[in-house]
């Protein structure tokens, strides 16, 4: 790599793996969550994954970049410590659906920090239709951040409590 064109192929490649691990598990951790709210949220997140992730390739064609993904190690972590704390923890009710929150959340933030990198790299190469692209998946994304907070903090740890 030697130009900024490549750092950002090269983050949305990661990016386009980072979402196919995180899609996978987050399927899994909607149909173990005990709070219906919960589930149901998950799996629109799955959904809302995998259309980022068709953003990325569309990305990738539109550079004429190598339409592949790059093995991520970093989400590959967080998927290991989903799995860990809340898929194979033993716990169940209000305490799982809490440890799913939160290791969904670590996900997200990972999502965040690597789309945020993409669009400041798009709008560094001028690539304008990319910005509000990647910008309408961070919106995105937050929203589901948000919704995770507020569904912790109002239910789901206060049940966790008892």
């Amino acid at each position: 790599m030697t130009t900024l064109k490549d750092l950002y192929v090269e983050e949305l490649q990661d990016l386009w793996s980072a979402n196919d691990q995180m899609s996978e598990v987050v399927g899994e951790l909607a149909s173990t969550a005990s709070d219906p709210n919960l589930g149901d949220r998950l799996s629109t997140a799955k959904t809302g994954i995998d259309k980022h992730t068709d953003v990325l390739k569309s990305l990738l064609s539109d550079l004429g970049g190598k339409m592949s993904k790059e093995h991520c190690k970093g989400m590959e972590g967080l998927v290991k410590e989903a799995r860990k704390h809340a898929l194979d923890s033993g716990l169940a009710g209000a305490p799982l659906d809490v440890a799913i929150i939160a290791q969904y959340q670590r996900m997200c933030h990972y999502g965040i920090a690597g789309f945020g990198t993409a669009k400041a790299f798009a709008d560094a190469l001028n690539e304008t239709e990319a910005v509000q692209k990647l910008n309408h998946a961070l919106d995105e994304i937050y929203a589901s951040d948000d919704f995770m907070t507020e569904l912790a903090t109002r239910s789901r740890n206060l049940e966790a409590q008892q």
